[in-house]
Formats: structure tokens, C-alpha cells, sequence
């Protein structure tokens, strides 16, 4: 039977080490300790070590600046092992700072048993999975090792994402993934729950885009009835039903500042209370986020917490848009026509010249663009073979469509503002397709996140 590894815990409190040291040995952890930084350092170089629980001070003092500079020695002496950091909540900024440095992860004390366990877990899983090939896998080395789906693409760069996407999911270690709008975020997150062993938990989806900040805690926490003056019944939170599972937070750039503060409470210690409810709930999901935003750019701002963004972004995974990738263009246009053939019975291709014309587009839109076209392309074609000409019509098609939607759906522009036409189309549109928003985006032009703030600009309920 292999030996687990050694876990370090660096703390000049006696009490504090000998609790998680009780708490490691039933978790079947073996540890040593140091009460010093000198201490450490010796108990570290001896390589045997797995990972490192650190205190942020070993004095009266409270800077924290002792534990940097042992974090920085530890990474520059042992940089294969992961160092977990123990902190007061108070002093998160601190903790932040440590992760900046190299630190894998921080827990605030008091800390729940369950928290803890689960950072070192994820840290030690983390490690374990090594740091990414210098060159990128093969297609069939990939599908050979992970359920990718519909992930289609050789590009080497997106080949690195999806076997990073591949190499963390068997961990509990979060996720951020992000890039433009139609580059594939949500199938991403797919991927990683569905190459978890969580995969027979929930995949909880929620758009934070379409959340509004009064509705936050009623919609993730859920809400007890008689907890406001609408809630008639009991409601499960979010939270609560991903439990065992994945929680997907899309369009996380969105979430207001006082929503930001409720949803890093959850994430530090995974508890929370139902609104109208004193009793604390615990739960055991895996977070997966995603934004087309400039999360770092938002911290600069004051927009976005930094404290959030490193619980979120455990392990980042950037996806470059279709245009950085000219060589997928083809294979997803014959995966998407494959799908369309199926559907309409029809033996559908591409022509030479249609792929060159494909090969030619900036694809802004990225690679839903990309799939929306082709679909329309089929519906307009009466040939089985689509032409360039044939895409060029559809794109014809869908820029007068563009060009004339507002003015169409919002009747007799005449002497209306343009808010007021289009707010009228947004109505329109939502009665067209029965409330569906993700439908009734697209057949705007815009984007869900586009919409949803048109919504709250217009004060339009769904």
C-alpha cells in the first residue's frame, strides 16, 4: 500500500497543531510540525513533505509578514509543493497577497473540518496532476482519456485547454473559464463535471446575468415560506440543488458588489443560510464560473472582489476565440452539418469554395455564430451541397434582418425614441418566443448578458 504524503503543519500554537493534527490522522493524513520558520525549513528540505499547512505569524505581531517570507523561501526551495495558507478572516487581503505569491489556497480561521479537509485535498490532487506537457496532446490522445463531447477542435492551443480542462477535473479544485461570448465556456464547464467523479451529481446551471441583486439569496440560498411578501411556499436555492454535484455561475463578471460579498461567505466555508431561516446548511459542491469580462481589469476598478476572484479561479482556463483558431473553422462546420443532416434527412456538405469563404469570415460572434449560420444556411439552401454563394445569402439574410428587426418588431418608428422602439422589440420578442430569453437574445442580435441589462434598463419582467 503507497504511503500518503507527509502534510507540514507550520504553527507556534501547540493547541492549533495538535487539532489539525487529530483531524488529519482520521482524514488518514500523516503530519510533522514546526513551530518556527527556521523549523520548517529544516522539516521541509527533507523531501518527504506533500504539502504545507502555514500559519501567517510566528510572533506577537500580526503583519503577516513572517509567513510571506517563509511562503517565498518554501517556493523557491520546494516549489513542487503546495502550500495551503491558515489566516483570520479579517486578514484576507493578507491571504490574498500569499496566493499572489504562490500559495495554492488559504482557509480563514475558524475554520469547519469540512473546508479544511477539502483544501488539502484539492491542493495534494492539484500537485499530483503535474504541470501541463510542453507540447500540446493529439486530438486522439485526448479522446482517448477524457468524455469531451462536443468539444470539437485540433487547434493546439484549445487542445491545451481541454486537457487542462481534463487534467483538474477529477479534483474539487475551482474553476474560471473565460473568453468571448460563443466560444464554448459552457460546454467546458460541462466537461469538467462530466470527467469528475461527480458526474452522476447534478450540473446546476445559473445565468448570474439574469439574477436580479434583490432575488440573489431567494435564488441560491432559497427561501422559507413567508421569508418575503411573494414567497408562498418553500424554494430550494441553487446551492442547494447542485449539492453533490457542479454549480456553473455563467456571466460571474455581472454579480453586484453586495450579491459578490454573499457569494464568497458560501464559497470560503461552503455553508449558507436559506432566507427567512437562522439555521446554517452545509454543502458540498464544485464551482465552475465563467465570464467574458476582464475579471483582473474589474478588480483595478473597485468593480469585482480580488478576495472572490482567487476562490474562483483556482485554475483558470482561457478560451481563444474561433478567428486564433482558423484550422477548427471546417471540422466544426462538418460537425454542425453532420447534426443538420440527421435532422433533415438530407446528405449535406460543404463545397471547396465554401470552405474557403468559411476560412475567410472574422467570426466575431465566434463559434454559436458560426453554428447559427450554418443552420440558417440549410434551411435557405435548396442544394445539398452548400456553396459559398449559398453562404453569402445567409449572411445577406441575417444582416437585413439585423438591420430591420427593431423597426419591424417595434411597428411604425415614426416619431418613437430609439429606447422606446427598443424596448417594444425586447417585449415583442420575449412574447414571440414564450419568454425564452437565451431565444429571444438571439433573434435580437444580442448577447444573454445584453439583454438582461436592456430588462433591468427597461424595468421589463420575465
Amino acid at each position: 500500500m503507497q504511503t500518503r504524503p507527509l502534510i507540514l503543519i507550520v504553527d507556534d500554537d501547540a493547541a492549533v497543531v495538535a487539532s489539525l493534527a487529530l483531524l488529519l490522522k482520521q482524514a488518514g493524513y500523516r503530519t510533522a510540525s514546526a513551530g518556527s520558520p527556521a523549523e520548517a525549513l529544516e522539516r521541509a528540505g527533507r523531501g518527504d513533505v506533500g504539502l504545507v499547512l502555514l500559519d501567517m505569524n510566528f510572533s506577537r505581531a500580526t503583519t503577516g509578514e513572517e509567513g510571506l517570507a517563509l511562503l517565498a523561501t518554501l517556493k523557491e526551495t520546494r516549489p513542487e509543493t503546495p502550500v495551503v495558507l491558515m489566516t483570520a478572516w479579517g486578514s484576507i487581503a493578507l491571504a490574498v497577497r500569499g496566493v499572489r505569491a504562490g500559495a495554492a489556497d488559504f482557509i480563514t480561521k475558524p475554520w469547519t473540518h469540512q473546508q479544511l479537509l477539502a483544501s488539502v485535498a484539492t491542493a495534494m490532487a492539484l500537485s499530483d496532476a503535474g504541470p501541463a506537457r510542453a507540447e500540446a496532446p493529439t486530438r486522439p490522445e485526448l479522446d482517448a482519456l477524457y468524455d469531451l463531447g462536443d468539444l470539437v477542435g485540433e487547434d493546439p492551443r484549445f487542445l491545451r485547454v481541454l486537457e487542462m480542462a481534463g487534467r483538474v477535473a477529477p479534483t474539487d479544485a475551482s474553476v474560471l473559464i473565460t473568453g468571448e461570448s460563443g466560444t464554448g465556456k459552457e460546454l467546458v464547464a460541462e466537461a469538467v463535471h462530466r470527467n469528475s467523479p461527480r458526474r452522476a451529481g447534478a450540473f446546476v446551471k445559473v445565468n448570474l446575468g439574469g439574477v436580479p441583486a434583490q432575488l440573489f439569496e431567494s435564488e441560491m440560498f432559497g427561501h422559507v415560506k413567508g421569508a418575503f411578501t411573494d414567497a408562498v411556499r418553500d424554494r430550494k436555492g441553487r446551492f442547494e440543488t447542485a449539492d453533490g454535484g457542479t454549480i456553473f455561475l455563467d456571466e460571474i463578471g455581472d454579480l453586484d458588489p453586495a450579491s459578490q460579498v454573499k457569494l464568497l461567505r458560501v464559497l470560503q466555508d461552503r455553508t449558507y443560510e436559506v432566507l427567512g431561516s437562522s439555521v446554517t446548511r452545509t454543502v458540498n459542491v464544485r464551482v465552475v464560473s465563467a465570464t467574458n469580462r476582464n475579471l483582473p481589469e474589474a478588480v483595478e476598478r473597485g468593480a469585482f472582489r480580488e478576495d472572490l476572484l482567487y476562490r474562483l479561479n483556482l485554475i483558470a482556463l482561457h478560451l481563444p476565440p474561433l478567428r486564433e483558431r482558423p484550422v477548427d473553422v471546417p471540422l466544426l462546420s462538418r460537425h454542425f452539418l453532420a447534426a443538420l443532416a440527421k435532422v433533415y434527412r438530407r446528405p449535406l456538405s460543404l463545397s471547396v469554395d465554401a470552405v474557403d469563404w468559411l476560412l475567410s469570415r472574422p467570426w466575431p460572434g465566434n463559434v454559436r455564430q458560426l453554428r447559427h449560420l450554418i443552420e440558417r444556411t440549410v434551411l435557405v439552401s435548396r442544394e445539398d451541397v452548400l456553396t459559398a454563394a449559398a453562404f453569402r445569402t445567409g449572411e445577406e439574410m441575417e444582416a437585413r434582418g439585423a438591420a430591420d428587426r427593431v423597426p419591424r418588431e417595434s411597428g411604425e418608428a415614426g416619431e418613437r425614441t430609439l429606447d422606446e422602439m427598443e424596448k417594444q422589440a425586447i417585449e415583442q420578442s420575449l412574447r414571440r418566443h414564450a419568454g425564452n430569453l437565451s431565444r429571444a437574445a438571439e433573434a435580437l442580435g444580442l448577447s444573454r448578458a445584453a439583454l438582461y441589462r436592456r430588462l433591468e434598463k427597461y424595468g421589463i419582467e420575465v
